[in-house]
């Protein structure tokens, strides 16, 4: 059962990087101005449940250069701890480039992270004080895709979090470029699931882990693996879910007059359903809450631009 008192804290680990999105279309080669923007898996879940009034604390770590002055600023400015986000000399700090597309299709990007700052965080970086009993842990498979040392860190994570009996959701947000192998990606995010008490996969990403595009089946291998529920996101077709007590179900998903841009929106979804979760809501609840934040993040430019303040969500519920 999930902890439902707004106190409880909200903890996350990865690498947040600088985000250059071109302003006009066409090849990123030929772009000669860009909009900068905060970006990263993990910082996205984490800015919004601090918008939603939640103590979220987040775990990083950046170069002592000018991007990670900016990402510790922004970080701080979203009401975000930032206690726990160190800085190196020893490595820059990443960024990525993202074009812009007018058809809705999903956007060119291009990662400047290897060897970067956050590839160095490691389990020593991960303090036990974090972790209390209703703390939340969130952790991801682009974390995992970061290094060895950040595996190291996640796993540190998970056993404070389980001496605590704290709740943790596992995205499994593939990055396939990231790793050495695809036998060694789908062998380590699938342990990281199984550690889980709820996983978050898409359905493509189930074809990949699973060997199968059917919800169900792709929810019943976690379930029969060590998860708790599994919700399968089914892009604009809304979301699957399932509980370890065979509680099931499909949430639609809502319209999009138009999609701007489609990256940020299995984090804002992920937003979505743990926060839901936190407030007492049902598994079918936070599904239908995955799907309202993950229908705003398609919306705009920016990862996390889409994520509503909790008086904003309270106005989108009640509509």
């Amino acid at each position: 059962m999930m902890p439902t008192n707004q106190a409880h804290s909200f903890v996350t680990l990865g690498e947040a990087m600088g985000l250059f999105v071109a302003k006009t279309p066409g090849n990123l080669a030929d772009v000669e101005e860009f909009s900068r923007f905060l970006a990263g898996a993990e910082v996205n879940v984490a800015i919004g449940m601090a918008r939603l009034g939640f103590e979220s604390n987040y775990v990083s770590k950046v170069g002592k250069d000018c991007l990670g002055e900016f990402i510790r600023k922004a970080i701080a400015k979203e009401n975000i701890l930032t206690n726990s986000i160190s800085e190196t000399s020893e490595a820059p700090t990443g960024f990525m480039m993202k074009n812009t597309q007018t058809d809705g299709s999903d956007p060119k990007v291009e990662y400047f992270r290897r060897n970067s700052a956050a590839s160095t965080l490691n389990a020593n970086d991960i303090d036990a004080s974090l972790f209390k009993a209703g703390t939340h842990l969130h952790l991801t498979g682009v974390a995992a895709a970061v290094s060895s040392s950040m595996r190291a860190a996640i796993q540190q994570a998970l056993t404070f979090a389980k001496a605590q009996g704290c709740s943790v959701t596992f995205d499994t947000n593939l990055r396939p470029t990231l790793w050495d192998s695809k036998e060694e990606m789908i062998k380590t995010i699938n342990e990281l699931a199984f550690a889980s008490d709820i996983v978050l996969p898409g359905v493509e990403e189930g074809k990949i882990l699973v060997g199968t595009e059917d919800p169900e089946e792709i929810a019943d291998f976690y379930l029969k693996n060590g998860a708790k529920t599994v919700i399968v996101k089914l892009g604009a077709e809304g979301a699957y879910y399932k509980t370890a007590e065979g509680e099931s179900g499909t949430v639609a998903g809502f319209k999009v007059e138009k999609v701007v841009d489609t990256v940020g929106a299995g984090d804002s979804f992920a937003t979505g359903v743990i926060s839901a979760l936190l407030d007492g809501k049902t598994v079918a609840e936070a599904a239908k809450r995955g799907n309202l934040f993950g229908s705003r993040a398609v919306q705009v430019r920016g990862d996390s631009e889409g994520l509503p303040t909790r008086a904003v969500l309270t106005e989108l519920e009640n509509a």
